[in-house]
């Protein structure tokens, strides 16, 4: 697959928007000139893309090519939150992403369709060069996403996985917290059992071990960079027990805690 260039050009028209009620979006007489990156937030509707249909919900994610007849409406009741991105076809051959699917990791993508908008509605210095470098990262995810062969139906496997990578990121975002199975599944909106098996099921680890991961990437980080000691590392992270810490930091990495430090010590100026 050709990796899509850095030579993207911007278009004029983009932003995150919540729908009017009566709101619906009429291109069937009028196909696309460009591309067309078109993301949903939150809201229910209904999307014709040359002949075929798609439910609109959270996640729903389209891109658009020139020539594309679309009609689409939502639910008034639960209007449609979307962010859209026009740019022109890119004159190079390459390997656009897919039509349509549900993006699989919707934390990571919703943070750079904002960063994209937020780069041009507040322009500063390089931010024309930041918002093609982040079109970009977003296209290379799309095609990413379609080489791992993520299902582009709906299905309640997806629909979980979305509050299960929340999760995974809140705890990757706090390694220190005493986190609990408990307080977790209530985060995701799941019991505890359920929250279990899917956690296990999408993260391909269980919660335990990807908490205890967590802890010791961060430790490990600590003890390169900060300058902090063992010691500080295991009570910053939230063990009572150093020698607890100091088996569980071998097991994980292979490597002595207090070796790392030494060696890392000896590095400084």
């Amino acid at each position: 697959m050709t990796i899509l260039p850095l030579s993207l050009e911007l278009g004029l028209s983009y932003g995150k928007i919540t729908c009017e009620d009566s709101w619906k979006w009429d291109r069937i007489d009028r196909p696309f000139e460009d591309c067309d990156l078109w993301y949903v937030w939150s809201g229910e509707g209904e999307m014709l893309l040359n002949g075929h249909t798609y439910a609109l919900s959270r996640g729903s994610c389209f891109l658009f090519r020139p020539g594309d007849l679309t009609l689409a409406k939502h639910n008034p009741h639960k209007p449609l939150t979307i962010t859209y991105i026009h740019f022109p076809f890119p004159s190079l051959e390459v390997d656009l992403p897919d039509a349509y699917r549900i993006v699989s990791d919707s934390f990571m993508f919703e943070t750079m369709l904002n960063r994209y908008v937020e780069t041009l509605l507040n322009p500063r210095f390089g931010s024309i060069e930041e918002a093609k470098l982040m079109l970009n990262l977003l296209l290379i995810y799309l095609n990413r996403d379609d080489l791992d062969g993520h299902s582009k139906e709906t299905s309640a496997s997806h629909h979980l996985e979305q509050p299960i990578r929340e999760v995974a990121s809140f705890i990757r975002q706090n390694p220190s917290m005493s986190h609990s199975m408990e307080n977790l599944a209530e985060r995701a909106q799941l019991s505890p059992r359920y929250f279990s098996i899917k956690f296990k099921e999408i993260m391909k680890v269980t919660l335990e071990i990807f908490i205890i991961q967590t802890k010791i990437e961060r430790a490990e980080h600590l003890l390169r960079f900060s300058g902090m000691k063992v010691t500080e590392v295991a009570e910053a992270l939230g063990y009572r027990n150093i020698y607890f810490f100091s088996r569980q930091f071998k097991q994980f990495t292979g490597k002595k805690a207090s070796d790392l430090r030494k060696s890392t010590s000896s590095e400084l100026p």
